[in-house]
């Protein structure tokens, strides 16, 4: 049975991570969703994955669309956890965002967006 937790060493919060992540990272994208990702690089001093997730204001002026997007994308990461780690590997550092005006209508739909680009990267 796979860990559903989402636990505090697996955020990405440092500012030097995030900053290393954008500086090397490399993006995908699938439908609304776009990640950024930087896996098993020297300066990474994590043995386990870490993600962060955001959500622009230029497309949700409002907190409560932003916030309730994010707890989806947490959320989508949280369940299919064991997916992420066997696309992207173990010691790997992540961001993911929302890029579309729209708000999502369920959870699924962004799921199902999650899985692709997990799987996409699988092939490539």
């Amino acid at each position: 049975m796979s860990d559903f937790k989402y636990p505090k060493d697996e955020k990405l919060k440092k500012e030097n991570e995030i900053t290393l992540l954008f500086a090397k990272g490399k993006w995908k994208s699938c439908g609304n969703l776009r990640i950024i990702i930087l896996k098993n690089h020297p300066d990474l001093h994590t043995e386990n994955v870490k993600l962060g997730v955001s959500v622009s204001k230029r497309y949700f002026k409002k907190a409560v669309h932003r916030n309730r997007i994010k707890r989806l994308l947490r959320e989508c990461y949280r369940l299919n956890k064991d997916i992420f780690k066997t696309s992207f590997g173990e010691k790997t550092i992540a961001m993911m965002f929302w890029v579309s005006n729209e708000l999502p209508e369920k959870f699924q739909d962004v799921e199902a967006e999650f899985i692709k680009l997990c799987q996409s990267q699988k092939k490539s």
